[in-house]
């Protein structure tokens, strides 16, 4: 089976970085999900487990990035997303692998620029005022018995 379909390669993270398929563990058992007679056979929940921090080709700013953001989610600085919402084990372990690839992107990724400041406009600033004057015109006009 190695080699027959796209579950069993290097992951594709991101344009540097790609998951050699020898980091990638594997663990298959029985599912809760659906499935009929056959869920009580089949081992078709995947579980799929890397060490994120050991992959080859990460800067040292990746790799503290990635344990900052994953430190909630690393037990023994091993990652492990598992998949079981497909009848198929082969459809869970496509799931698993394309999970895998989303976390360690949104981990990777760079953290947003910080906002500028900015002051608002003396127009703006005079709309404002100009509008609860209205309003507050409004207002007392209401109060008035002539």
């Amino acid at each position: 089976m190695p080699g027959s379909d796209e579950t069993s390669g290097d992951l594709p993270v991101t344009g540097s970085l790609v998951v050699p398929a020898a980091a990638l563990g594997w663990r298959f058992s029985r599912s809760s999900g659906p499935g009929g007679q056959g869920v009580n056979t089949a081992d078709s929940r995947v579980e799929l487990s890397v060490a994120p921090l050991q992959l080859p080709g990460l800067t040292d700013v990746q790799r503290d990035r990635l344990a900052q953001r994953l430190a909630g989610r690393l037990v023994d600085g091993v990652l492990t997303v598992t998949a079981s919402e497909h009848r198929q084990q082969l459809r869970n372990r496509q799931a698993a692998r394309e999970r895998l690839a989303a976390v360690l992107r949104a981990a990777l990724a760079a953290p947003p620029a910080a906002r500028r400041r900015t002051k608002p406009t003396r127009g703006s600033q005079e709309r404002r005022i100009q509008a609860k004057k209205q309003r507050g015109e409004l207002k007392r006009s209401r109060r008035r018995w002539d």
